[in-house]
């Protein structure tokens, strides 16, 4: 059975999620929305850097992708700088009786503490149009919900359980959060958006809260660390320029508690140039993810990030759309409101074999 499907947005994740959605000979693209008018009557192919014509024209017009009437859209558009109006765009979808899977807003992934009751809206939007919203993608989401769940399952006992993110934002082209969000190229007296107490429990946070029912547990409290480290010199990035002095790494950690024990931690070790914290975790390869499960026997797994072009950050950017285009068939066939990865079965490549 063949899915209808609208990508929304065609930015640097959107364009890929058209392409995979393209590649899957269970799903249909029927529409595009895009926030750019000079994008509006151009076709998805061109957009998503395809080369050639999908025959499906872009729309800013939302009344005309809802009259499209979908099975589902799969949402990648910004909402670090635009929460409130990500949210209601959610909201529109749903109480349409569209399906949603999206890569944000992040804390949407397994809402917990004061975050549960801002998801509240979405939840009831769901419930009333009778259809499934879902929120992930690659961190939040594989690299710290299935992918260390599922090495916990050959584990005899497990002491604490760490997700680690470790990149190079240098070929990552998008300014917004580069420099705004994540604080690079800015003074280091600068407190950024993720560091500065409370967002990053919101946004990660929810990471270690999904993982404690995936482990049989209930956290007591949830703890944040971060650091920084200046630029030795001026260089250029994809999305700028960091001069000398200013913050070119930045480590973080959420840290879930059990009692005075940590025992599961969300950590991002992120630079903008490899000669930065050198005594700082390094990354297999050119950047991946790595689990870390302390107990008997002890594991590190890692997740090599790399693209075809040899750019780990595409790969990355690839990781995030498709989790969400490979999950519609299971969106679309789940419970009504706001699911998480632990609602979902087990999501695979069913279909995208080369052959």
């Amino acid at each position: 059975m063949t899915s209808r499907v609208v990508a929304w947005s065609t930015g640097n994740v959107g364009r890929h999620a058209i392409a995979g959605i393209d590649n899957r000979p269970d799903l249909e693209l029927v529409g595009v929305w895009v926030s750019n008018p000079d994008k509006v009557g151009q076709d998805a192919g061109r957009l998503a850097r395809l080369d050639r014509d999908l025959g499906v024209l872009a729309t800013n017009d939302v009344e005309e992708i809802i009259a499209l009437e979908p099975d589902c859209v799969v949402n990648t558009a910004m909402a670090d700088d635009r929460l409130f109006e990500a949210m209601a765009d959610l909201e529109r979808l749903l109480r349409a009786g569209i399906n949603v899977v999206s890569s944000g807003p992040v804390f949407l992934q397994f809402p917990s503490g004061a975050a549960r009751g801002m998801a509240d809206g979405v939840q009831q939007a769901a419930l009333d149009g009778g259809v499934s919203l879902y929120v992930n993608g690659i961190d939040p989401g594989f690299a710290n919900d299935w992918l260390p769940l599922s090495l916990t399952s050959i584990s005899e006992r497990i002491d604490q359980v760490r997700c680690t993110e470790l990149l190079n934002y240098n070929t990552y082209n998008q300014a917004m959060i580069v420099f705004d969000v994540m604080g690079f190229g800015k003074p280091m007296d600068h407190v950024p958006r993720p560091p500065e107490p409370g967002p990053l429990p919101r946004a990660w946070g929810s990471v270690r809260h999904q993982s404690a029912p995936g482990l049989g547990i209930e956290l007591d409290d949830v703890e944040e660390f971060y650091e920084r480290l200046p630029a030795t010199e001026t260089f250029d990035i994809d999305s700028g320029t960091i001069e000398q002095g200013t913050v070119a790494g930045l480590r973080f950690e959420v840290r879930g508690k059990v009692g005075d024990k940590v025992v599961v931690v969300l950590e991002h070790v992120t630079r903008v140039h490899d000669d930065i914290g050198p005594d700082w975790p390094q990354p297999a390869g050119l950047g991946c993810y790595r689990v870390e499960i302390k107990g008997e026997p002890n594991y590190t797994l890692d997740l090599q990030l790399l693209g075809t072009d040899g750019d780990h950050n595409t790969a990355g950017l690839k990781a995030t759309a498709m989790r969400l285009v490979n999950s519609v068939p299971a969106v679309i066939g789940a419970k009504a409101g706001l699911v998480t990865t632990l609602d979902l079965p087990l999501v695979t490549g069913r279909g995208l074999v080369n052959t």
